[in-house]
Parts: C-alpha cells; sequence; structure tokens
C-alpha cells in the first residue's frame, strides 16, 4: 500500500531521527563516554607483546573478568580484598570507594576498576556493590581473616597477589594496581607519564627527589603502573620465582632487592619512581594539596589504625574542598596518630 504523500515527506526525517538515537546509544555506552582521561590516555600504550604472552585456549573466569573492567586498549585498574576489607561499621573497602566519589575526575574511573576477591564473603560484597569482581582461587589457603603485617599469611597473600597480577600482565593487559587502603583524590592519569620508554612507575615510601634515580629509593608495590610486554613479564617470572627462596621476606622486598642487582637495567625496563608530592602517604604527606594525587595508609600497621587514619584524611580533603582559594596556602594534614601508634601493639 502506497503512503500518502505527507507520509512520504515525513519518512526520510523519521530514519535519520531514529539512526542520530541509536549512534548516541552507542557512544554514551562507549569507553569514550564513560572514562574520562583513561580512554584518551591509554590509547598511547604500545604492549609490544610476542612470544612471552600466554595463549588463552578459553575464555576463563578472569579473563571474562578483565575483559569487562578494561579499556578498548587493555588497560585496568586493579585491587585485592578479602573478608576483613569488607566487613565493619565502616570497612576499608567502602573507605577506598569513597575517595573516588569525593575525588576530582575520579567517578568514571571506577568502570575499570576489578575487584579481586580471596574469600567468598569479599566476593559477595563486590558483587552487591555492582562492582566488576574476580573470585581469586587460593588453592585452599585461607586469606579471610586480617593478616598482621609482615606475618606469614600476610607474606604468602602478597605472594598470590604477585602470582595473578603475573597472569594478568600474560594475557596482555596493562594495569595499575592500587592497594585498597589507597585514596584517589584526583584522577592520576594526567600525572603519569605515558612515553613508549617507561613500562613501571611506582610510588615510593620516600621520594629521593630523583624520578629516574633508583637510588635509596624505597618503593611501595601499593601503587604502581606497569605496561604488558616481554620485559615486565619477565621481571614477574623472575620476581615470582624467588618466593621459596625469601623466607621472611615480603614481595616488596624482593623487588627492591632485584632493583638493587640491576634487575631493571638488565631487562631494560624504563621505571619512574612517583613523586610524594603527587602520590604520597602516610609516611611522608604530600607538600601541596592542591596537586596531591592518591594518599597511601603505608607506614601503618593495623586495619582499624589505617581505617581510623584514612577517614580523618578524608575530612581533611573535604575541609580543603570547601575552604576559599585564598584559604588553601595554611592547609596541613591531621596527625596520622593512630598509625604511629599501631606500631607499639
Amino acid at each position: 500500500m502506497d503512503h500518502p504523500p505527507r507520509a512520504r515527506a515525513r519518512l526520510p526525517l523519521v530514519l535519520f531521527i531514529l539512526a542520530f538515537l541509536s549512534l548516541s546509544v552507542i557512544f554514551f555506552g562507549s569507553d569514550k563516554a564513560r572514562s574520562g582521561s583513561i580512554a584518551r590516555i591509554t590509547h598511547k600504550f604500545d604492549s609490544g607483546l610476542t612470544t612471552l604472552v600466554m595463549p588463552l585456549r578459553r575464555v576463563d573466569d578472569l579473563e571474562e573478568a578483565l575483559a569487562g573492567a578494561a579499556t578498548r586498549y587493555k588497560t585496568v585498574i586493579l585491587t585485592m580484598v578479602n573478608k576483613a576489607y569488607v566487613e565493619g561499621e565502616k570497612a576499608m573497602l567502602d573507605i577506598f570507594l569513597d575517595g573516588f566519589w569525593m575525588g576530582e575526575g575520579t567517578r568514571p574511573l571506577v568502570n575499570h576498576l576489578l575487584i579481586i576477591a580471596v574469600d567468598q564473603t569479599a566476593y559477595e560484597r563486590c558483587m552487591f556493590l555492582r562492582l566488576h569482581c574476580y573470585k581469586m582461587k587460593t588453592d585452599g589457603v585461607d586469606f579471610v581473616g586480617e593478616k598482621m603485617y609482615m606475618s606469614e599469611d600476610f607474606i604468602k597473600m602478597m605472594w598470590q597477589r604477585t602470582r595473578i597480577l603475573g597472569d594478568v600482565l600474560r594475557r596482555g593487559y596493562n594495569f595499575i594496581f592500587t592497594d585498597t587502603d589507597v585514596l584517589w583524590l584526583r584522577d592520576p592519569f594526567p600525572r603519569l607519564n605515558l612515553n613508549h620508554k617507561i613500562d613501571l612507575q611506582i610510588s615510593v615510601d620516600e621520594f629521593n627527589g630523583n624520578q629516574w634515580s633508583e637510588k635509596g629509593q624505597m618503593i611501595n608495590t601499593g601503587f604502581y603502573m606497569i605496561k604488558s610486554n616481554n620485559k615486565t613479564i619477565t621481571l614477574f617470572n623472575e620476581w615470582y620465582a624467588r618466593r621459596d627462596n625469601s623466607t621472611g621476606m615480603k614481595e616488596q622486598d624482593v623487588l627492591v632487592e632485584l632493583m638493587k642487582k640491576g634487575a631493571f637495567k638488565r631487562l631494560g625496563i624504563g621505571v619512574r619512581f612517583l613523586d610524594t608530592v603527587f602520590f604520597s602517604g602516610i609516611c611522608e604527606d604530600s607538600r601541596d594539596v592542591r596537586a596531591v594525587v592518591t594518599v597511601h595508609a603505608n607506614c601503618c600497621r593495623s586495619i582499624k589504625a589505617k581505617v581510623h587514619d584514612l577517614k580523618r584524611i578524608m575530612l581533611d580533603w573535604q575541609r580543603f574542598k570547601a575552604s576559599p582559594i585564598d584559604e588553601t596556602s595554611e592547609f596541613a594534614w591531621s596527625n596520622h596518630s593512630a598509625c604511629a601508634e599501631s606500631w607499639k601493639q
């Protein structure tokens, strides 16, 4: 049946409107619309992967979780939690997420955050919060409760973390790893250097003043960005292989030892050490609240102490955000008293 003349005239306009709406839906559901700087910046990565990449015979749970959280350029933000980090009146995971909520330009980054849960409670909490979640296989090892700093279980959990992060690299994903006791107060990507010669950018407890110098750098594996390539995969293989010959040492100590023995230079890994003005912690506060990006509850022994002092840091941040510009020069962080006391217990 022929359409009336007026209806035929309107048909192209209707089709144009439908096409426009369809394209809008596709755009606003994409990385470009949701991700802010992470999607715009990480396209600069050139992984350079060749023979060392693990061939994937099937899409397993980890691959599915990574693919769901990563940008189109295979970059993902990773953190790891257990039951002790998701329970309590104010859980560590909740404080961590508060940072993304109250930070500057950080909310869209949650779209690319993957929570690695080491027990069922942590996994269920993650799923309840509708985040990207992965349940790590721990081969029957119990990682449920709080693992006190440098205890045997703490060291085991850190090595399990190194194992799975090495697996992520072998699958071709670049990532930022962040401890859950790191507050993201600003989008870190503008402060990260994506020069193709830099493979690893890692935080330090105390900064020696030179972002390219290994000398005296007290590296901290609680926050770092790493590109997936043959060099970094080899580093993680060597690093994890030392776990059984490093009794009483946590994985961070072993990485420091590798650095001191020249592993970074031998493997040709470009390393940048992150200035604490921007990537700070309780060990060394940022000197400039107008520039600080992350605050890590390092130099702190217990979850209880971390929670106490991180809540105070969040209050400091809110106080700064509410202050008139001409008063920010007088800003000072609160004392990290709970973390200081935690070493006496």
